[in-house]
């Protein structure tokens, strides 16, 4: 296994600074990114290896992260589920949202070796492009997340059939979050046969739910996800670490370390010294630097670097924003955050 800082910190070994990646490395803020999108479409990137392995290096080259990570969406899984998923610039929207509990019978858990190999095949190409500097790192959304998703029909504000569904017909919503893990799972799980060196959950919506509910829907999904991963056969012989990231997390932040996860990813919205206090040591933490934060002067940037480091301590932190980077974003003040890293967390 790679002794790279990201993956060390990871496992909460000493290092000699603060490991730094991003947790949306490739977008609209990315003048060269935006130059490849001008030639194709957002699912086209996604689905050509060529183009997923030039933009998921992009930022590699020009900040210098710890890590990188591939390109491509949560929403990837949908359409070999069964899903009519379309990518237009106001956001995804899915054909014909999930409402019956026959919608839900006729959803598949896909093969992704034979449904989704550009998305593998991008990871090798991505291997080879980065000859070694960095871990790559997988990712996959998590299941309460991708059934708000299936069932709204794309973003939403209040989650109305979200909740209809939660609350209204729990077996039915069991029924989908079971087969939206073992997707999660298999997905994954094929992402490290193909080469990434970690992997995260992304649960952007994970936090609609009230703390008992947390419980019953995001994070017992995310448990089984993180169960059959390292149940798997892939991990007995290549283990590797796992990120659970919750959009929102500071209400369930008791539960939160019950995931299993090696890394718990943390938004804006809560000091990250409370965190700490909260899930103990067992865990590293990554954030959690408010991406409009990014917005300020280099200097104010840098005040704010070093008050999360002081706040995080030295073992078992990996410095990232609460969320992804604004598309609005000056990549320059991307730079003075990173150089404002590097500096401040250097130690002997």
């Amino acid at each position: 296994m790679s002794e790279h800082l990201f993956l060390r910190a990871c496992r909460r070994q000493p290092v000699e600074r603060t490991p730094i990646w991003m947790m949306r490395q490739a977008g609209r803020y990315l003048p060269a990114y935006r130059a490849v999108r001008a030639r194709a479409s957002f699912l086209d990137l996604c689905r050509t290896p060529e183009l997923a392995c030039e933009v998921t290096l992009q930022p590699i080259d020009e900040f210098g992260f710890d890590a990188a990570i591939l390109f491509s969406d949560i929403l990837i899984t949908l359409p070999a589920m069964g899903l009519d998923v379309a990518f237009p610039e106001a956001g995804p929207k899915i054909g014909t949202p999930i409402r019956t509990a026959a919608a839900i019978d006729a959803l598949r858990v896909p093969d992704p070796d034979l449904e989704l190999p550009s998305t593998l095949e991008a990871i090798r190409q991505i291997k080879r492009g980065l000859a070694g500097r960095v871990p790559l790192i997988g990712f996959a959304g998590a299941p309460l997340t991708m059934l708000t998703y299936a069932v709204e029909g794309g973003g939403s504000k209040d989650y109305p059939n979200t909740k209809k569904l939660l609350y209204g017909s729990p077996d039915q919503a069991h029924t989908l979050l079971d087969k939206l893990a073992r997707t999660c799972a298999v997905f994954l799980e094929a992402q490290v046969r193909a080469g990434v060196e970690c992997v995260q959950i992304f649960d952007s919506w994970g936090g609609i739910v009230s703390p008992g509910d947390f419980r019953e829907y995001p994070l017992r999904y995310a448990k089984r996800v993180i169960e059959m991963l390292r149940e798997s056969p892939t991990w007995q012989t290549s283990p590797v670490p796992i990120i659970y990231f919750v959009n929102g997390c500071a209400p369930y932040l008791d539960d939160y370390a019950s995931s299993g996860a090696d890394v718990l990813g943390v938004d804006w919205r809560v000091g990250i010294d409370h965190v700490r206090r909260r899930v103990g040591d067992g865990v590293a933490l990554q954030g959690n630097l408010d991406p409009g934060a990014l917005f300020a002067s280099p200097a104010e940037i840098r005040t704010r670097v070093a008050d999360i480091l002081e706040r995080a301590g030295q073992i078992g932190h990996i410095f990232n924003l609460g969320h992804g980077v604004l598309p609005e974003t000056d990549p320059e003040h991307v730079r003075a955050m990173v150089t404002a890293v590097r500096e401040l967390s250097a130690r002997t």
